[in-house]
């Protein structure tokens, strides 16, 4: 088993002295925020179930919270495309297509319903 930065940044489960820096690493109190609202968007949405508030406005929030994980998804991924994906491609064409290939299969999960 290699403990090679390289096999560090494939697999984020496993550890090396070196901590590897993901794409979103610059944005991440961004996201932090952003998946803080998202999370008090979700319990607003119990407490309207608690409150027997309209079916409509419940599922009207569900779709907003809905959005904007999806938001939150696509800034991932395009954070990867922008960082993991084009560090791998410069690295080795392999490398590159192995990413883009995990590019293709992130995007067809978060594009299923």
């Amino acid at each position: 088993m290699s403990t090679t930065p390289e096999a560090t940044k494939t697999s984020p489960t496993k550890t090396s002295p070196t901590k590897t820096r993901r794409g979103y690493s610059l944005n991440k109190d961004d996201y932090r925020a952003r998946l803080r609202r998202i999370e008090g968007q979700v319990r607003g949405l119990q407490r309207m179930i608690d409150a027997d508030e309209y079916c409509i406005d419940v599922l009207t929030q569900i779709a907003a919270v809905s959005k904007a994980l999806q938001n939150v998804g696509l800034g991932l991924l395009d954070e990867h495309l922008r960082h993991c994906v084009l560090e791998a491609a410069q690295s080795s064409r392999a490398e590159g297509d192995a990413k883009v290939h995990e590019a293709v299969q992130a995007v067809d999960r978060l594009l299923r319903v």
